[in-house]
């Protein structure tokens, strides 16, 4: 009996098909090596309708192009042949019209993708080269539909099933939007195994989002990279870019983050919120007594104002509060940070670069420009605090940070950088140091019977405060509620800052003579009568403010 041979038809044309298509991706890949061209590939790239719309589908067909980034007055060109004379005629009149072009190499395929997109251009939301917009409508309508994180989620998945060309945009409309209306601080993306994961920063804490597929992903990741500025051929280095949202009349600027990871890129977009940086001195947490003498002390011609703690502690916007508080049209204030996140008017404000423009340069200069008010965002080294304390000597306010765990920590750590001891107390007016804890949310907080391993540290705390007027005789200990509406389902809803400080006097000049310890500087400085962060957090608890699991997060209570 004679065998019988089948051939699967369609599933070797789907195998040669791919073939084909691999070959020619390798082909243009190859080419682009040859003529010194970045090579890209449109499957993997979500394509910007803005730059799209810049060539008609007849101009970009007629040269074999397609214009698929657009970031600022910067365009990314993708062509079959980046040296024909029809497309460097395009890129020509591109460039007469004020834009910038970069080509890359691409195949027919890539191509016909990006030629499909022309079809649904008319759902695209049309934005401002470079520019996310958010329209006043979307927004208001997000949020009032976003009730809770869950929500977000929902949209998003709703969202994935539109048409491909509008559903990215659309994606991030929800991200951003979303992130803005709960108040997030950063926006994370990050590639696991088989998802990836979204997550929120919220009042300093990270939150799960929702996950999705990772098509998905590397779309949404390829149009973050252009607005952000990154290159998208490159996979396996980090990456550092920024762009800008307008909502509702107020530009919003987000700085892009970009890190090699396992399984893809992850990715991290910061929001720098004018709003939340802008908050009054009044408003930062501060007992009356401490920001009366702190008000005290930034009203002086000179002396440096040094605030300590770590990364994320509120250190930057107790600074910029300061500053707001003594601008006037008759001083000067200069700033050297890095980066600056947030622009203050009536104020000059630096940057460093590594290379040319450090700390120590940038103060150099700084001086050179006769201010009568420095801030410099972090003493890092020697020739810095050297050169910040001498300003202060000589007649300029100075504004610093350093990470040092408490506000005695300030006084050993100038001195490790080489600063003399002998010119602390003629410099140094007060350092600080502080941190951040999650408000209770007033809607649902539930009051919390303390066990008595908290009864015991609580009492411990409140009896060694030296202004015994500061403590309540009765008082409700609050938890975190079940959330509301109110608090997006978290049960905290803000943050307020916990401080400490410790003013330069005789006691404190004293003994700074002979290189204390920081616990030996703390101690002498108990009798000026500053709650030390422990004290501060407990007076927010017994307030109602925080709760004790919150203050825990950030304060060691430990009784010792």
């Amino acid at each position: 009996m004679e065998s019988m041979v089948i051939f699967a038809d369609e599933e070797q044309e789907k195998r040669v098909d791919f073939l084909k298509k691999r070959e020619e991706e390798d082909l243009a890949l190859m080419l682009s090596s040859k003529y010194g061209v970045e090579y890209v590939d449109l499957s993997l790239v979500a394509v910007n309708s803005d730059a799209l719309r810049l060539l008609t589908e007849e101009e970009a067909k007629d040269a074999e192009v397609a214009l698929f980034g657009a970031v600022g007055k910067k365009l990314s060109l993708a062509a079959r042949s980046p040296q024909h004379p029809k497309v460097l005629t395009l890129v020509a009149k591109l460039e007469e019209r004020g834009y910038t072009v970069t080509t890359f190499i691409c195949s027919q395929e890539s191509l016909r993708r990006a030629y499909d997109h022309y079809k649904d251009l008319s759902y695209a939301t049309e934005s401002k080269a470079g520019v996310f917009e958010l329209s006043d409508k979307e927004v208001e309508e997000l949020l009032t539909t976003v009730k809770s994180l869950d929500d977000i989620g929902k949209l998003i998945e709703e969202a994935i099933t539109m048409k491909r060309a509008y559903r990215i945009t659309r994606i991030l409309e929800i991200i951003l939007a979303g992130g803005l209306s709960t108040g997030a601080s950063d926006i994370h993306l990050e590639p696991e195994e088989k998802v990836v994961r979204l997550r929120y920063r919220l009042d300093g804490v990270l939150v799960d989002v929702l996950t999705f597929d990772f098509e998905t992903y590397h779309l949404t990741l390829s149009r973050l990279k252009l607005l952000s500025g990154m290159k998208l051929n490159i996979t396996n280095e980090a990456q550092d870019g920024r762009f800008s949202i307008h909502l509702q009349g107020a530009e919003i600027e987000l700085r892009a983050s970009i890190l090699p990871s396992n399984y893809a890129e992850a990715f991290v977009l910061r929001i720098l919120n004018p709003d939340s940086i802008a908050v009054p001195l009044e408003d930062l947490g501060m007992d009356t007594n401490l920001r009366e003498r702190i008000e005290k002390e930034i009203a002086k011609p000179n002396g440096m104002i040094l605030t300590t703690g770590p990364t994320g502690s509120g250190k930057t916007t107790t600074l910029y509060a300061f500053m707001r508080k003594i601008n006037t049209p008759e001083s000067k204030i200069i700033t050297i940070e890095d980066p600056i996140e947030y622009h203050l008017n009536g104020i000059v404000q630096t940057q460093v670069d590594k290379k040319n423009y450090t700390f120590a340069e940038g103060l150099r200069v700084t001086l050179r420009q006769d201010p009568d008010i420095i801030m410099v965002g972090e003493i890092r080294d020697g020739e810095v605090a050297t050169t910040a304390i001498n300003a202060a000597l000589t007649g300029h306010l100075v504004f610093s940070t350093l990470h040092t765990n408490d506000a005695a920590g300030a006084f050993p750590r100038l001195i490790d950088l080489g600063v003399s001891e002998k010119v602390l107390s003629s410099a140094v007016s007060v350092a600080m140091a502080q941190r951040l804890v999650r408000k209770l949310c007033a809607a649902c907080k539930v009051p919390h019977s303390p066990t008595a391993d908290e009864v015991q540290r609580l009492a411990h705390h409140l009896s060694t405060i030296v202004d015994r007027s500061m403590v309540p005789t009765t008082f409700t200990v609050y938890a975190a509620g079940p959330g509301c509406p109110e608090c997006h389902g978290r049960g905290y809803k803000g943050r307020v800052g916990v401080y400490e400080a410790i003013f330069m006097d005789r006691a404190i000049e004293e003994i700074l003579r002979s290189k204390p310890s920081e616990r030996e500087i703390a101690l002498a400085a108990r009798p000026q009568g500053v709650p030390t962060l422990q004290e501060d957090g407990v007076l927010k608890i017994v307030k109602g403010t925080t709760s004790l699991e919150e203050l825990e997060r950030v304060v060691d209570l430990t009784v010792r």
